[in-house]
């Protein structure tokens, strides 16, 4: 058989299934269904669905396998049970509602930020000095944005919550730390620790309200700051999540000295991102992460393991390795001598 149009034809209309999925987030589907099974009407009515638009719409997302249905009886999926229901710890969709508020619109421009490598969002032509301004700037924005980074971070803070030697130390401090979910699972799983979590002093009553409701304020405080301006707090292990990548080139190598500037001898940075494989063709989404970071910011993109090890081996760390964590996300750990 020769070729076929069909992954041509999926790609490009694969915004069709994109979108689907995000109004159904919005409208809150999963978080009805949560609470057990629902007829088509009743379902429809309390969704406030169009009769014109009800019945395709739902199907649909059975179809995508996002929902069952048994004759007119429409329930939840094992997954979006578990990960879509708002009421959940395990709910993931912040992230997808950020994509369906912000990101969907900016994401159009992409073919103009291609041509110009100017930033797309609410920074575009220089509106902000910084491409967070507009975020912190709006207490509501702000919430809902460091919520999305959890539900994007979870899997991956549990993964290094468990990876990382962590029997060998006694501090950390999560840099960018937005609502603490790192901090968080990483004192869960190893009760020893005390942590810090350091960000913009706009997110301290997020962050505190975060580890009182998790029960980890006893080992985790917040410290206002900025990662640019200030020292950073001297622990064994600094990490970073889905930090790096919003920086250029010199401020990505500036953050990695300052970190190993600040660590207790014999400590560890840890970074993790959606590290692009060395060979630049297998991690399709940390590749478009980095075309998300021409949309989001000023200089920042996405990198290589190889990449980043050589800034660790550049600002001083002894040896440098990668880990894969999950998904398409992996951590770069440099260890001090």
């Amino acid at each position: 058989m020769g070729p076929t149009p069909d992954h041509i034809m999926q790609t490009g209309l694969a915004f069709w299934e994109s979108k689907t999925l995000l109004s159904a987030v919005e409208m809150g589907v999963f978080t009805e269904l949560a609470e057990g099974p629902e007829k088509f009407e009743r379902l429809a009515r309390r969704l406030g669905l169009h009769p014109r638009s009800a019945r395709d719409f739902l199907d649909a997302l059975v179809a995508l396998g996002f929902l069952e249905r048994v004759g007119e009886t429409y329930s939840n999926t094992p997954e979006t049970d578990l990960f879509l229901d708002r009421r959940k710890p395990s709910y993931i969709g912040g992230v997808l509602e950020m994509a369906n508020v912000r990101l969907y619109g900016f994401w159009s421009h992409l073919t103009e930020a291609l041509r110009t490598g100017q930033q797309q969002n609410e920074s575009k032509n220089g509106a902000n000095a910084s491409p967070f301004e507009a975020l912190y700037a709006d207490p509501a924005r702000l919430r809902g944005f460091l919520r999305a980074m959890t539900g994007i971070s979870r899997g991956a803070n549990m993964a290094i919550a468990a990876k990382v030697p962590w029997a060998k130390y006694k501090t950390f401090a999560d840099m960018g730390a937005a609502q603490g979910d790192l901090a968080t699972q990483i004192v869960l799983k190893n009760p020893h620790l005390k942590g810090i979590g350091f960000d913009l002093a706009e997110c301290g009553p997020i962050f505190e309200e975060y580890v009182e409701e998790n029960g980890v304020s006893d080992r985790v405080r917040f410290q206002p700051g900025s990662f640019f301006t200030d020292a950073m707090p001297q622990v064994d292990v600094i990490t970073m999540g889905h930090i790096l990548h919003d920086w250029d080139l010199g401020q990505k190598k500036m953050l990695v000295k300052k970190a190993f500037d600040a660590l207790n001898p014999g400590g560890s940075l840890v970074v993790y991102d959606a590290i692009i494989d060395d060979d630049r063709r297998k991690n399709a989404f940390g590749l478009m992460m980095s075309l998300n970071m021409l949309i989001e910011t000023a200089g920042g993109f996405d990198y290589t393991g190889a990449e980043c090890i050589g800034w660790m081996k550049e600002a001083g760390f002894s040896e440098a390795y990668v880990e894969h964590l999950m998904g398409p996300d992996s951590m770069v750990v440099g260890v001090k001598a």
